[in-house]
């Protein structure tokens, strides 16, 4: 990895993870029951990603927007942790429902964005 490599890496991190506070900050509140934020960063993240991978980006963009910005504006692990935290507070069909949508949402967001852009 060259240095202009890693800075695209780290400035499109620097700007996932601000994004990624502050959408927490604006959705959360939706829900106290609930890991909104957590859903609406990962549908929105695998949609982005989407329309970069399939818009066939170059390899700075996607260093850039896809493993700098939607890596860390997305989250596997508060995801994870929401799930446990839902089962353990006597919540499991919740858990469910929020690992569910989270797998059927993100994953539908791709083929959104798939879609989208065959259709351009």
């Amino acid at each position: 990895m060259t240095v202009v490599e890693a800075a695209l890496v780290a400035t499109g991190g620097a700007l996932g993870a601000t994004s990624r506070y502050l959408v927490g900050t604006l959705v959360q509140p939706v829900s106290e029951s609930f890991p909104v934020a957590t859903l609406t960063v990962n549908v929105l993240g695998s949609f982005v990603l989407g329309l970069v991978t399939f818009l066939g980006a170059g390899s700075e963009i996607g260093l850039f927007v896809g493993i700098g910005a939607c890596g860390s504006f997305t989250t596997f692990s508060s995801f994870s942790v929401d799930a446990v935290r839902l089962w353990e507070g006597g919540r499991p069909v919740l858990a469910a429902v929020h690992a569910l949508a989270n797998l059927v949402l993100a994953t539908g967001a791709v083929v959104a964005a798939n879609a989208l852009v065959t259709l351009s």
